[in-house]
């Protein structure tokens, strides 16, 4: 039945009662309900990109109830809307009532595969309304069996993560201080300083004075958001190389594919990561056979949950494309289930940005993961290895 009000929607599933009580076992992983929640957190600062900018982080919090009683979560983030991808909160919880949460009630929780075909079927795309409802069920299934979801997924190779933070406000004064702050308190020193808002010449001169000073102190790395067109490309970032910039994410639209492959061709420039360009593995296929990117970051909001991301991530590595852990600035319960995904990697050699939870004023969870030494921390326990906090999620509700 479907219960539908402003702040939740829930689908939920009566087991047939004529159903002999020997086959309902004490475990039962059975999916018997699933409810919606928007949240809207504020941010400590304005994050700002090149086609917008947010001052609160909005997310769909996924919570999958098993005939056993164990409860799952799962989280979907967007920033500003539908501006990064086409993905909205309002969109993806009526997608996930509606269409998503109908397909899986009623089946069983470990059987991932024939999930995410189901999803499938139930709707096209919708990649992070599904990434939330796949996360759930890996942490619904991990609790059930006293199991960390890293474990399904094949086990842990690592257990920290190097984690950069993101210089978003283009006040480089700001950002300066807010640098010498992380690195002071030993939580960050690889720094993503998002560009494109402004003029092509304004950026740089922004990205010179930073290179100056955190020269030898730190690795930064620009994410231009598809700002750029091809020519722009092609004169700025020469620039970067100079500038000891270490990566550029995403310069060109996510369409200009073969672009990217010829700003690689010429030579000379700053690595290149692909980022809105690639959701599928077939995506990720079209990037390597193009020779268009040197590393991929790897979002559960594009690749539509775990199973999808490890299935890009095989591409990449088998292309030689080197594995970046993205973020779309989860809270602890997005970033967690990242982490698990990023556990069982066997390189993930530019680390990840998973400094979501400590851009926003409040968490979601109990327990926030720990970042200390330079690195976020794998959180422990079955499942995800962190818990829903009931009072903050009521709090951070959209009504």
């Amino acid at each position: 039945m479907l219960a539908k009000n402003q702040l939740h929607d829930t689908v939920r599933h009566t087991p047939a009662r004529d159903l002999p009580a020997r086959d309902l076992p004490a475990r039962d992983l059975t999916v018997t309900e699933i409810r919606t929640t928007i949240v809207d957190v504020p941010t400590v600062r304005k994050h700002k990109l090149s086609q917008t900018s947010v001052t609160a982080q909005s997310y769909v919090i996924v919570q999958l109830r098993l005939a056993n009683g164990v409860e799952g979560i799962g989280e979907a983030a967007t920033l500003g809307g539908p501006r990064w991808s086409e993905e909205s909160v309002e969109g993806i919880k009526a997608t996930i009532d509606t269409y998503l949460a109908p397909a899986l009630i009623g089946q069983p929780a470990d059987r991932f595969v024939t999930a995410g075909e189901r999803l499938d079927a139930a709707a096209k795309r919708n990649n992070a309304a599904k990434a939330a409802l796949e996360t759930a069920l890996f942490d619904a299934v991990g609790q059930s069996l006293g199991l960390p979801v890293a474990a399904l997924l094949g086990g842990a190779v690592r257990t920290r993560f190097p984690v950069l933070w993101t210089l978003a406000s283009g006040d480089p004064d700001q950002e300066i201080a807010e640098a010498e702050g992380k690195l002071a308190a030993r939580l960050h020193r690889t720094f993503k300083i998002k560009i494109g808002a402004q003029a092509p010449e304004a950026d740089l001169a922004r990205l010179a004075r930073l290179s100056k000073s955190l020269v030898d102190r730190a690795t930064l790395i620009v994410d231009a958001n598809q700002a750029w067109d091809e020519t722009t490309a092609r004169r700025c970032l020469p620039v970067l190389a100079d500038l000891g910039i270490a990566l550029v994410e995403q310069p060109l639209p996510a369409w200009n594919v073969a672009g990217m492959g010829r700003l690689r061709a010429q030579g000379g420039l700053p690595p290149l990561l692909a980022d809105e360009c690639v959701f599928t593995a077939h995506d990720m296929l079209a990037v390597a056979q193009a020779a268009a990117a040197d590393a991929v970051s790897l979002k559960l909001v594009k690749h539509g949950g775990l199973v999808g991301l490890r299935k890009v991530a095989a591409v990449a590595e088998a292309a030689g494309i080197g594995l970046y852990g993205g973020c779309l600035l989860e809270s602890s319960v997005g970033a967690a289930a990242h982490l698990h995904a990023f556990a069982g990697l066997r390189d993930l050699a530019w680390g990840c940005e998973h400094f979501g939870p400590q851009i926003l004023t409040g968490d979601l969870v109990t327990e926030p993961l720990a970042f200390h030494d330079f690195a976020v921390h794998l959180p422990e326990g079955p499942g995800l290895g962190v818990t829903l906090d009931p009072d903050k999620l009521r709090h951070y509700a959209r009504t």
